[in-house]
């Protein structure tokens, strides 16, 4: 259902950028590229700290090796976006609260009005899912809009009711 979601804001927004930390192999990174190449628009900056040479290669995909949360990476992705750009934010890296916090403090700054980060994996922690009792995702989402107003929660993207993303749309408004 995440997906379907995914495919929608794509559609709806049209991004010229969409930022993917934790690429992994790269199935959802050609993912967004596949819709991006549906809707004529949108080239996506992958970052992730393990570099695999067989992550699918599309003419619309930047890879970026490091950690999402480093400087370096993140002057990297500067240097890719101009002012311009329209752009829509995908979090899934490391699952744990300070790291999410981090990406979303990086991130955010990037998020035009009316675009969204999306923090993947809100689930964690026993909401419901896998209650190790160790801060993640959802904890960090609370933590962030409790300082930062220029975002909300959009229940709307949660529509069926399955996610694994619960409270991890978040709306620049």
């Amino acid at each position: 259902m995440d997906l379907w979601i995914y495919q929608e804001l794509i559609y709806e927004l049209k991004p010229d950028v969409i930022i993917e930390t934790g690429t992994g192999s790269g199935g959802g990174t050609l993912f967004f590229a596949s819709i991006c190449d549906m809707v004529g628009n949108g080239r996506i900056i992958a970052i992730d700290i393990v570099d695999k040479e067989d992550r699918p290669h599309h003419n619309r995909i930047t890879y970026l090796h490091g950690s999402s949360t480093s400087e370096e990476i993140a002057d990297q992705v500067r240097r890719l976006i101009s002012d311009k750009d329209k752009v829509m934010v995908s979090l899934d890296s490391y699952h744990h609260k300070e790291h999410v916090l981090r990406e979303l403090e990086i991130y955010s700054k990037f998020v035009n009005k009316g675009s969204y980060i999306v923090v993947e994996d809100t689930n964690l922690n026993g909401h419901p899912v896998v209650p190790t009792g160790d801060p993640g995702p959802m904890e960090a989402v609370e933590e962030f809009l409790r300082g930062d107003k220029n975002f909300a929660i959009d229940k709307s993207r949660e529509k069926f009711f399955l996610t694994f993303n619960p409270n991890g749309y978040l709306k620049r408004i």
